[in-house]
């Protein structure tokens, strides 16, 4: 249970949210409706290497609400928990909008997530639905339909793009119903909770992050902001739509009216493509994927009319700041979590040494401290650890457990993160407190790699760091003490992970083998120690 005068505290930052116009009783409900009527003819594109589509904001209103209809016909109501694992296409922007039209609760969950990661996050959510495509790339999520139908509670089993008919699920097809029967629900409220999304944070399982109408829409006020919303403006998505930087930019176009095109799967050639044949202005990404780009060929000339990189998630090495200031980008830096997606951001006007060697200033209503171990703030440029309020913060997770470490007993959030404010007030992110890997922007839990690493036959105690990796920024690292006589090498230890139903990100691509792991007197593994002599 969160501390009482903890929830209270939040109870009176909520208020003062009101009162200062953050928040209000509209609901994403509300922000759909207007959006199709002012932004009906507004474009979405959606491209692959195989297929391109393009829809407009009232073309997917319109297939959202007869989706809702057939929602609520096979028994969804406000509060329902609906999981969907699909990648930047169509159907996902009509899933994600109908079921938010239900007054459900949307739990997006990334299309890489093993069956681990799916049964455990069905299972916490109770959902009673999931939407899933027949196949993606190599994987085919309908073979783990027998698995996920013995779920308790999961009524339904949503397959798009089915090849074959006794799949054991739904057809995309059997859920549509006339949109003239879609009801809106009348008891949903602005502060109900209406996003559940899974955040790997520094425990084992996954978290729970909720979020409300008004903390999703006071997001959804803060990025034109950040990046061009004009009329000539086109935004490439390349984030995966169940991340939080997907999902916000997969409902921005449906509440904004922000022209986009969504790439289902990150190719820096193709998405270079992309930017060139759209007239893209701007895009946002790790510094994965500001590489890339620079890196296609003939980028000069494909990337001609990118001005913006709103990069976050790993540090940007000066070297790609500079590439990207050569070629007339300005790439600038923001951070944020799944918990409160924009905590602070620089500007594309900002100076360079600004745009990339700080993580900007907080967003309007945002609030940011650095306090040491008692909670007493640092003085400027010393570090410490960054706790966070504003509009935007989630309003607790769906084990209401958590919340007692999440916040400080007066009601801020903590990171978890150390870092630095300067004398403008501009935040720099220096470290992590927290164990977690981040690969290619996506934040994996060192705790759920060791549960599988100690799994192993041989081995008798084993930590996962985060090794520095030119392409991804960071890989997981293994880091063993073996059972007597026992043998492990790298290519046996994957084998072990790919059996563990994980995701495959989450294998190991290093191992080090030790005699020992070094400890504090408490007992405690010094993870860092570990890094500095293995990985640096």
């Amino acid at each position: 249970m969160a501390q009482p005068e903890v929830a209270s505290d939040r109870v009176s930052l909520r208020a003062r949210w009101y009162a200062e116009s953050f928040y209000s009783t509209r609901t994403c409900i509300d922000a759909f409706v207007d959006a199709a009527a002012v932004y009906a003819h507004v474009p979405i594109v959606f491209a692959s290497q195989q297929n391109e589509t393009c829809h407009t904001v009232g073309r997917i209103h319109a297939a959202a609400m007869s989706v809702a209809a057939g929602l609520q016909r096979s028994g969804i109501r406000a509060g329902d928990c609906v999981a969907v694992q699909l990648t930047n296409r169509p159907e996902c922007a009509i899933a994600y909008q109908a079921v938010l039209l239900t007054g459900a609760v949307l739990v997006p969950i990334v299309h890489i997530y093993g069956m681990a990661e799916v049964e455990f996050i069905v299972s916490e959510s109770r959902a009673k639905s999931l939407i899933m495509p027949a196949r993606h790339r190599s994987t085919s999520y309908v073979d783990r339909i027998p698995r996920l139908s013995q779920l308790p509670g999961l009524d339904h089993i949503v397959v798009v793009d089915a090849m074959q008919p006794d799949h054991g699920g739904l057809d995309w097809s059997q859920i549509a119903a006339d949109r003239r029967d879609y009801v809106a629900p009348p008891a949903v409220r602005a502060d109900d909770v209406c996003v559940l999304l899974y955040t790997s944070g520094t425990v084992s399982a996954p978290k729970g992050v909720q979020h409300s109408h008004n903390s999703l829409l006071a997001e959804q006020a803060a990025l034109p902001g950040l990046l061009g919303d004009g009329p000539d403006d086109v935004h490439l998505v390349s984030f995966p739509a169940g991340h939080v930087g997907g999902l916000n930019s997969m409902l921005r176009p449906m509440i904004n009216g922000a022209r986009s095109v969504f790439l289902d799967h990150w190719d820096p050639e193709f998405a270079a493509e992309l930017i060139s044949r759209f007239s893209v202005t701007s895009t946002s990404g790790t510094p994965f994927h500001l590489q890339g780009l620079l890196d296609v060929d003939e980028a000069a000339v494909k990337l001609a009319t990118l001005r913006q990189f709103l990069t976050g998630a790993a540090t940007v090495g000066k070297e790609a700041g500079d590439r990207a200031e050569a070629a007339g980008i300005a790439a600038f830096r923001c951070y944020g979590m799944t918990e409160h997606p924009t905590v602070t951001s620089a500007r594309a006007d900002d100076p360079l040494a600004i745009r990339m060697g700080t993580d900007g200033v907080p967003m309007r209503g945002c609030a940011v401290r650095v306090v040491n171990a008692e909670g007493i703030d640092q003085p400027t440029g010393v570090d410490g650890e960054v706790v966070v309020q504003g509009p935007d913060q989630f309003i607790g997770y769906q084990d209401p457990a958590l919340d007692a470490d999440a916040f400080t007993a007066d009601g801020w959030l903590r990171t978890g993160d150390l870092g630095r404010l300067d004398s403008e007030g501009r935040l720099t992110i220096t470290d992590r407190i927290k164990d977690v890997i981040i690969r290619g922007g996506e934040t994996i839990s060192s705790g759920q790699i060791e549960d599988v690493l100690d799994a192993h036959p041989a081995v008798a105690e084993a930590v996962a760091v985060a090794a520095p990796d030119p392409r991804y920024g960071e890989v997981v690292a293994a880091v063993v003490v073996l059972r007597a006589g026992a043998e492990l090498d790298l290519a046996e230890l994957q084998r072990h992970f790919a059996a563990s139903g994980l995701a495959r990100q989450k294998t190991p691509e290093r191992l080090v083998v030790v005699d020992a792991l070094p400890r504090t007197a408490a007992g405690k593994v010094r993870k860092a120690e570990i890094r500095c002599a293995h990985f640096r």
